[in-house]
C-alpha cells in the first residue's frame, strides 16, 4: 500500500535552520505545505551568527582607527579614541539577537513549526529529535559547515572563526594560520583594532584561487598595515605556557601569541545526522552528493547550501533554496544557474570580483586584458599608501566581458552592479559605451581604453 501525503507529519521537514534552510522552509510553507524546521544552535546559521553578519560587523569596527587617521589630512583633530572590545562584542551580539528574533517571526508568521534539537535521519521519510520521531514526505538537509583544523601537536589549544567572534578580550598577539578569505579578513579585524598579528601559510602567497594580481596587491597592501605574512612554511606544533602559545613552524622559527586561530578550511557538517545510515551518498569530504534539482541517491531526501560543497555562499544557498520549493510545491522544473557569481572578501583593502580570473580565461581561449591601478581619492589628502587595482578580462574573438576583478575601496558594492552587466552578457564595447560617474572609482571600468596584454 502507498502512502499519501496524510499519512506524514508534514511534507517537508529541514533539518538545519540557516539561510538556505529557513529560505526553503517559509518558503515552502507559504505554498501551503506543512513544513517543520529543526536546530540544534541558533535559527540563523552560519552566515547571520557565526560568520558573515558578525565578521562584517568587526569588521567595520576595525575601520575606524585608520578612518581617524585619515581625518587628520582633511583638517579634523580628532581626540585620542580607544576601542572598548567588550563593548563591541556586546553590541555585535544584542544585535545577532535582534535577527535572530527576526528569523523566528519569519518561520512563526509562515506557519513553520520549529522543532530545537539534533535531528537524526532513521529511514527515508523519519526524522528523530530527542528521542521523538516526525515523518515527512521530504527531507531537506541544510546543516552547512564547520571550521576544521590540521592535526598538529598542541591543536587543542587554538580557536577558529567561530571563538573568534566571541573573544571576551582583544588579543595583544595572534597568529592566524591559513590564507583564505576567513584568514585574511580575521587578520583585517584584530590588526585594524590594535593587536600584533602573523599569518603562516603554506602558499606562496594569500586567496588561492582568486585573480593573481587582486592576490599579490592584498598581501603587499597587508603587509603595509603592519601584518606579518610567513609564506611557504607549515605549523609543526604549538605550545601553551600560562596564557601564551609558541607556534613553532618547520623552518626552525617559533611565533609568540596570545591567542592561535585557524583558517584552513570548512567541513560539510554532515556527520552523526544518519546520512550514511539509509544510504545518502557522500563525496571524499563528506558532502552530500546531489542532483541538478538538489534530489540526493535517496528520492525523498534533498540537500542545499554549503552540506553540498559547492558554490558555499549565502546568496546561492537562498536561491538554492527558491529553485527547490518550486520544484517541490510550485509544479515546476527548474535548475539552479551558477554562472557569473559574484563574490567578495571584506579583507582591508577588500576585493571583490565576478565571472572568470584571468588564468581561468586563457585557458579557454585569447583574451585581452585591461587594468588600471591608482590611489583612491579618499586618500589623496590623507597620504595613505593604499592601492586600489582593477581589472577586465575580455574575450579577444566575441569582445564579451569574461570577469571584473577590484581590490580597494567600495569593491564589494561596485562589483555587485557590474555583475548584473556580465550577467545580461556585456561587451567591452557596452563598458566603453556607458558614461561614467565622476569623480567616482567606479568609472575607472567604464574609462579603461589600452590593454596591457
Amino acid at each position: 500500500m502507498t502512502a499519501t501525503d496524510n499519512d506524514y507529519d508534514f511534507d517537508l521537514i529541514t533539518i538545519g535552520a540557516g539561510s538556505g534552510g529557513v529560505r526553503a522552509s517559509r518558503m515552502a510553507a507559504s505554498k501551503g505545505a506543512r513544513v517543520a524546521v529543526i536546530e540544534n544552535l541558533r535559527t540563523g546559521g552560519t552566515c547571520v551568527m557565526r560568520g558573515c553578519v558578525p565578521k562584517k560587523l568587526l569588521v567595520i569596527a576595525s575601520h575606524f582607527a585608520d578612518d581617524m587617521e585619515d581625518a587628520a589630512g582633511y583638517g579634523w583633530a580628532p581626540k585620542q579614541m580607544d576601542l572598548n572590545w567588550g563593548k563591541l562584542i556586546a553590541n555585535k551580539d544584542a544585535e545577532l539577537e535582534r535577527l535572530e528574533g527576526i528569523y523566528h517571526n519569519l518561520l512563526i508568521n509562515a506557519g513553520v513549526t520549529e522543532i530545537f534539537g539534533t535531528g537524526i535521519i532513521t529511514d527515508p521519510h523519519t526524522v528523530e529529535v530527542s528521542g521523538k520521531s516526525y515523518t515527512a514526505k521530504n527531507i531537506l538537509v541544510t546543516t552547512g559547515g564547520w571550521p576544521t583544523t590540521i592535526k598538529v601537536p598542541g591543536i587543542e589549544h587554538v580557536i577558529t572563526s567561530n571563538e573568534a567572534l566571541d573573544l571576551k578580550s582583544r588579543p595583544e598577539r595572534i597568529v592566524i594560520v591559513g590564507g583564505g578569505y576567513i584568514a585574511v579578513e580575521f587578520a583585517g579585524i584584530f590588526n585594524g583594532c590594535g593587536a600584533h598579528v602573523d599569518i603562516v601559510i603554506r602558499a606562496d602567497s594569500v586567496l588561492r584561487g582568486f585573480d593573481e594580481d587582486m592576490r599579490s596587491t592584498l598581501q603587499k597592501e597587508i603587509i603595509k598595515k603592519g601584518i606579518n605574512v610567513h609564506h611557504g612554511v607549515n605549523v609543526t606544533s604549538i605550545d601553551k605556557k600560562g596564557d601564551a602559545c609558541q607556534v613553532h613552524l618547520d623552518d626552525g622559527r617559533t611565533l609568540y601569541a596570545d591567542q592561535v586561530m585557524y583558517a584552513t578550511g570548512r567541513a560539510p557538517n554532515t556527520k552523526n545526522i544518519g546520512l550514511q545510515q539509509v544510504g545518502v551518498k557522500l563525496d571524499q569530504v563528506g558532502a552530500i552528493i546531489v542532483d541538478n534539482t538538489f534530489q540526493t541517491n535517496i528520492n525523498s531526501i534533498y540537500a542545499l547550501g554549503d552540506v553540498t560543497n559547492r558554490n558555499n555562499l549565502t546568496p546561492v544557498a537562498l536561491s538554492e533554496a527558491m529553485v527547490l520549493v518550486d520544484n517541490l510545491f510550485g509544479n515546476m522544473r527548474r535548475t539552479m544557474d551558477y554562472d557569473t557569481i559574484p563574490s567578495a572578501v571584506f579583507s582591508q583593502p577588500p576585493i571583490a570580483c565576478v565571472g572568470l580570473t584571468e588564468h581561468e580565461a586563457r585557458e579557454l581561449g585569447p583574451v585581452t586584458i585591461y587594468k588600471s591601478a591608482f590611489r583612491p581619492m579618499k586618500y589623496t589628502l590623507s597620504g595613505r599608501d593604499e592601492k586600489t587595482v582593477m581589472k577586465l578580462v575580455v574575450d579577444a574573438n566575441t569582445d564579451r566581458v569574461l570577469g571584473c576583478h577590484m581590490i580597494g575601496l567600495d569593491a564589494p558594492e561596485i562589483i555587485q552592479g557590474l555583475a548584473v552587466a556580465l550577467k545580461a552578457g556585456a561587451t567591452k564595447t557596452i563598458f566603453d559605451s556607458t558614461i561614467g560617474i565622476h569623480p567616482t572609482a567606479a568609472e575607472e571600468f567604464v574609462t579603461m581604453r589600452e590593454p596591457i596584454s
